[in-house]
């Protein structure tokens, strides 16, 4: 198995690709080794000495190191720990948490279109670089996103979400007036 790394814009984090599909629909964030239990994969990630956050999208790993740590010395045991998880077959979530559905309320006519936007103009560029933008809530006029993976607290995620996510909504439903940060 042959896992490709890349950097992106967030120097405390890496993008793995380990050539096969990782998450079949959605996206899972563990930005603490607590909530890495819910996943086999993630709880060996943050096993490691360094690991400060695990992100799983489609058909990549983003893993956040802490600041005092160098990745010349974590990468090796990373991809050890990714390549013997999926050489094994294991799942990566845990059958409870791949079960656990949550029932969604209806959304208005607004909602649904900032989130149509999201998903279809928004996810897809940040998902290059090893990230996720998820909607969070839409109130007074403000739409509020949830910043996952590499876009956590990635230096450049302000003005992504200030001059590109802000504006596109602006220009597509008059009814927003400001994007933040959850």
């Amino acid at each position: 198995m042959f896992i490709q790394t890349e950097q992106t814009p967030n120097p405390a984090t890496l993008k793995f690709l380990p050539g096969r599909e990782v998450m079949a629909t959605g996206t899972a964030d563990f930005p603490s080794a607590e909530q890495a239990r819910r996943s086999p994969l993630a709880e060996r990630l943050f096993g490691i000495e360094g690991v400060a956050g695990v992100f799983f999208g489609n058909d990549f790993i983003t893993v956040t190191k802490g600041a005092d740590k160098d990745w010349h010395l974590m990468k090796p045991a990373i991809l050890g720990a990714i390549m013997e998880h999926f050489t094994a077959g294991k799942p990566i979530l845990a059958e409870s948490a791949a079960a656990s559905a949550q029932g969604a309320e209806e959304d208005s006519e607004i909602v649904t279109q900032i989130k149509e936007l999201i998903d279809t103009r928004v996810r897809p560029a940040v998902a290059q670089d090893g990230g996720d933008i998820v909607f969070d809530s839409f109130t007074d006029g403000v739409v509020y996103l949830h910043m996952q993976g590499s876009c956590s607290g990635c230096p450049s995620s302000t003005a992504t979400l200030k001059s590109g996510i802000e504006n596109m909504l602006k220009h597509y439903v008059p009814e927003v007036l400001e994007v933040r940060a959850v």
